[in-house]
């Protein structure tokens, strides 16, 4: 049996990561554009790569905001350490596999795969609010804004993690500016946990807004970045492309 709280939870992660993947990310498909910058199966299967490496980076999400809040600091930034580096190794993993990252595609994979990690962990975040039996309404706008920082952050990174240069045009840090802004961004969130309500707020509303604003910047790449084409892919050339809005990619 499903607890309402995951699922509530699940749908709320859901729209966040997806939301942001197809508006987003889809960009840089057309019609928008006129030639697609990257396979959208392909994104569509890193996404849903990040769904199930998700999974432990909830966990341990819930267990460094427990250890914070138990003032176990400690053990809180032990937790944090798992979950940021924990991240950037599942990308570098992402962009140096056959399928993903042998293409200058790979930025659009790192972000549908981070999208979804912050999407799960947001589902951690949702449930853990919705399972307190005295629920308030600020307590849900809490989890709201804790949920659009935290796949705010994992999306910020997926570009900030990009190592500088290239022919993309990349200008990212590197992962390790990528764990460290990271790692601040949800120490905020964590640090509202034993700030009071009003410091909740804040750490979470600061968190996303740093991240969107670091976004704003790195997004400029996505549009230097060259189409696939047919020599990069492994079907062949005569396939039809009937993969969403996905024209002249083959």
């Amino acid at each position: 049996m499903v607890l309402p709280s995951l699922s509530i939870g699940a749908t709320v992660g859901v729209i966040l990561s997806a939301g942001f993947v197809y508006f987003e990310v889809g960009r840089y498909a057309t019609p928008q554009v006129p030639t697609t910058l990257f396979d959208e199966r392909r994104e569509i299967f890193a996404y849903t790569a990040g769904l199930f490496v998700g999974i432990p980076f909830a966990v341990i999400y819930v267990l460094y905001i427990l250890a914070m809040g138990n003032g176990a600091l400690p053990g809180a930034l032990v937790f944090l350490a798992l979950l940021v580096g924990g991240a950037e190794l599942a990308q570098w993993v992402l962009l140096r596999s056959a399928y993903w990252g042998r293409t200058a595609s790979g930025p659009f994979y790192a972000l549908g795969f981070r999208a979804a990690i912050g999407g799960i962990i947001a589902l951690a975040v949702v449930a853990q609010v919705l399972g307190v039996p005295s629920l308030r309404w600020d307590s849900i706008l809490l989890a709201l804004v804790q949920s659009v920082a935290v796949v705010a952050l994992e999306v910020t990174g997926a570009l900030l993690s990009l190592p500088p240069g290239g022919a993309e045009g990349r200008t990212g840090g590197g992962p390790l500016a990528a764990g460290v802004f990271a790692a601040f961004g949800f120490f905020l969130i964590g640090i509202g946990t034993v700030a009071g309500e009003a410091g909740s707020f804040g750490g979470a509303a600061f968190a996303a807004l740093g991240a969107f604003f670091v976004y704003r910047r790195l997004r400029l790449r996505l549009a230097r970045i060259p189409p696939p084409t047919a020599r990069l892919r492994s079907e062949p050339v005569d396939e039809p492309a009937a993969y969403g809005r996905t024209k002249g990619v083959r």
